[in-house]
């Protein structure tokens, strides 16, 4: 109990951390104006998606050249657009009418099918991504910086079995582990997921169908199940 307890503290403090970043992540744009930000929106901030969690590291230490060994992925991401990491709550498409394999390609999962023009490709490419730990019951935390609210949130991790450090991620390699209702305008949304039988790596997959418009959010996020 004693450690469980202690978990739980740790996952709040990592949790509103992450808040606060985020919610300064507007004045980090402005003081920036070499690159282009896109309208506030949001992302999954625990497990961190890919980019919000190479913003979060990197963010303030993007040129170091040190990324290169210590967090290759988020380095290649980097270097290929830094405006994906910028822009770490506009990673999404509108007018997918629900039918999300046909908007969005096999190996495209994480990209949103290249969605912005291409600006999330780096998000795609297989590798040793930083992971967070998690245990078969866990939350999906997102921050929505513009209160859309949600018609519903899909939840997938990717199968036992699928390699995403050296495959690119399929929609037959998700499995679905939630569903919700609709959620009201509001920053931060918990999605409580309960799974069995997944162990070590793994892609947590959400999908945001945001309530103001046909707009979807496709959201990987690397984990480490213990």
């Amino acid at each position: 109990m004693k450690c469980h307890d202690h978990d739980s503290r740790i996952r709040r403090s990592r949790h509103w951390a992450a808040r606060a970043l985020a919610v300064l992540a507007t004045a980090l744009f402005c003081l920036i104006p070499s690159v282009t930000t896109a309208s506030a929106h949001g992302s999954v901030i625990d497990p961190a998606s890919r980019n919000y969690g190479c913003w979060l590291r990197w963010g303030s230490d993007f040129q170091n050249p040190a990324m290169a060994q210590l967090d290759p992925m988020c380095w290649q991401a980097w270097q290929d657009n830094p405006n994906a990491m910028w822009n770490w709550n506009g990673l999404y498409r509108d007018g997918s009418g629900g039918n999300f394999p046909a908007a969005v390609p096999d190996g495209q999962l994480c990209s949103g099918g290249q969605t912005e023009g291409g600006r999330y490709r780096s998000l795609d490419t297989p590798g040793a991504w930083k992971t967070t730990d998690i245990r078969a019951d866990f939350r999906v935390d997102l921050y929505d910086q513009a209160s859309h609210g949600a018609d519903y949130f899909l939840v997938y991790v990717s199968r036992q079995g699928y390699d995403p450090t050296t495959q690119p991620l399929k929609w037959s390699d998700l499995q679905l582990v939630a569903r919700t209702g609709s959620y009201g305008p509001s920053q931060n949304y918990a999605i409580d997921v309960s799974t069995s039988g997944y162990t070590g790596r793994h892609v947590v997959y959400t999908i945001w169908q945001a309530s103001h418009m046909d707009q979807t959010y496709f959201l990987c996020s690397d984990v480490n199940f213990v």
